[in-house]
């Protein structure tokens, strides 16, 4: 139960860029375009032309946890307030095992197995996990947009099978490919992968489904491939409402015991 808590907010976390890419615009280099051909400049455009507008979201979630030695099957329930806070609280029989709570300034959880809680930010975060870490990025892998923000990147594009691949040029060690459908530019699959680490991440988006305020995937299915083990997290989503007013409870129970980050 602490794995699945701790990995459905922070699977990025332990896969994403090691070191800081240097950001520099898209790359907009005179390019012959075939019909049905775009250069990355016009792709990436496109992409973030779809409708986002949305001050809260509340999805009710089935989700699936399985590694080496496990599989668990809980809810998970998942509140934004778009660019301020994420609230994720993980479910078993209607009981709350564990709560995450993310600000673009601090990371805090707990899980009720162990007893144990972390209150932080990110940059303590990062020191311990030995990777770059921020909010935009977990918020984005939730709402089915690219992981990074693909204006402040060199890509190569490429075109297959009316799917758009995008592969980051800027950073030797860490390679970042985007999957986007050619007909709306909606992301299909984004992997991130650190060669001296051996370590990677793919995060693929069943069909989207798209509402008045946004176009939403209707399931996540995080694979994380490591020297210690391989996981995978499926995320279903059962509910979506959007602009409800929304609280965001998170209080750690009395007795629980801090880790800290040396």
């Amino acid at each position: 139960m602490k794995k699945i808590a701790i990995i459905i907010v922070l699977a990025l976390f332990v896969v994403s860029c090691k070191s800081k890419a240097i950001a520099v615009a898209a790359s907009n280099a005179p390019t012959t375009e075939a019909a049905g051909y775009m250069t990355s400049k016009k792709i990436i455009e496109n992409h973030y032309n779809n409708k986002n507008q949305f001050s809260t979201l509340y999805i009710k979630s089935s989700a699936r946890y399985a590694d080496n030695k496990q599989t668990q099957n809980v809810t998970a329930e998942i509140r934004i307030k778009k660019d301020e806070q994420i609230l994720v609280s993980i479910r078993f029989l209607g009981i709350t095992m564990a709560k995450a709570l993310i600000t673009p300034k601090s990371v805090n959880y707990y899980e009720k197995i162990n007893g144990s809680y972390f209150e932080g930010d990110f940059s303590s975060l990062s020191q311990w996990l030995g990777t770059d870490l921020d909010y935009n990025k977990i918020q984005n892998m939730l709402l089915g947009q690219a992981i990074d923000d693909l204006t402040k990147g060199k890509y190569l594009e490429s075109l297959l099978e009316q799917t758009y691949r995008l592969d980051d040029v800027s950073n030797s060690n860490t390679k970042k490919s985007f999957f986007l459908d050619a007909d709306n530019f909606l992301v299909q699959k984004q992997e991130i992968t650190q060669t001296a680490e051996e370590r990677m991440i793919k995060v693929a988006y069943a069909d989207s489904k798209v509402y008045n305020e946004a176009t939403l995937p209707t399931s996540v299915l995080i694979n994380t491939f490591q020297k210690k083990g391989n996981t995978e997290i499926n995320l279903d989503y059962n509910t979506v409402t959007f602009n409800e007013e929304l609280s965001f409870p998170y209080s750690v129970p009395n007795g629980y015991k801090r880790i800290i980050i040396k």
